[in-house]
């Protein structure tokens, strides 16, 4: 099997973190999506979507949306779980799961699409809406700093999926210049708590 990615994209590397925490080894086939080498129909043929990364099956079967590869992976290898190990906490590690996607990682998303222009020749970026998402994203560090006031990880002591997705959120927000400032000294305690784990480098 190996998975298709960009390398320095945050999603792909979501599902590198993840694996890494794991010890899975894969391999990993590096797409330009830059040039566009995701849209052409050999790669359409295998992920309709066009988005990276996606995971293809030694059968040829392939599945793409970081969530569901790293669900795939839990279950073939349900040691040292990621998704929660109680009903209670694999519902609270969904929880902010989406969370984490929706008010966060996905305004960095379009911050960085609608500001930067990166993708100008297959969509037309409308700056306002990529700098109004900046600040969104910006706000919601004050609600994470909040919860990680008593928390040391985003749901207890239990690092999971959701922290994965928040620290490759975060790490990614720097190519919009956005960054947790000093008054969001819980959410650095947990930054640097995070980014000292050996999968910070995957």
């Amino acid at each position: 099997m190996k998975i298709y990615q960009t390398h320095k994209a945050p999603n792909p590397r979501r599902v590198r973190v993840f694996l890494a925490e794991k010890g899975i080894e894969m391999d990993y086939v590096e797409v330009d999506i830059a040039a566009g080498e995701n849209l052409s129909p050999a790669m359409r043929a295998k992920n309709p979507t066009t988005k990276i990364p996606f995971l293809e099956l030694d059968d040829g079967t392939c599945l793409g949306e970081t969530l569901a590869i790293c669900r795939y992976f839990e279950e073939l290898h349900p040691e040292n779980p990621l998704m929660g190990r109680t009903p209670l906490e694999k519902a609270q590690v969904e929880m902010w799961h989406r969370r984490i996607e929706f008010h966060f990682m996905l305004p960095i998303g379009m911050c960085f699409q609608h500001t930067t222009g990166y993708f100008k020749d297959r969509m037309t970026p409308v700056e306002e809406w990529g700098k109004e998402s900046g600040k969104n994203a910006i706000a919601y560090f004050d609600e994470l700093n909040e919860h990680l006031k008593e928390s040391t990880y985003l749901v207890g002591d239990y690092f999971s999926i959701a922290d994965i997705v928040l620290l490759c959120a975060i790490d990614f927000a720097r190519v919009v210049q956005i960054r947790p400032s000093d008054e969001h000294s819980h959410l650095l305690a947990w930054y640097e708590r995070v980014s000292a784990r050996p999968s910070y480098s995957a």
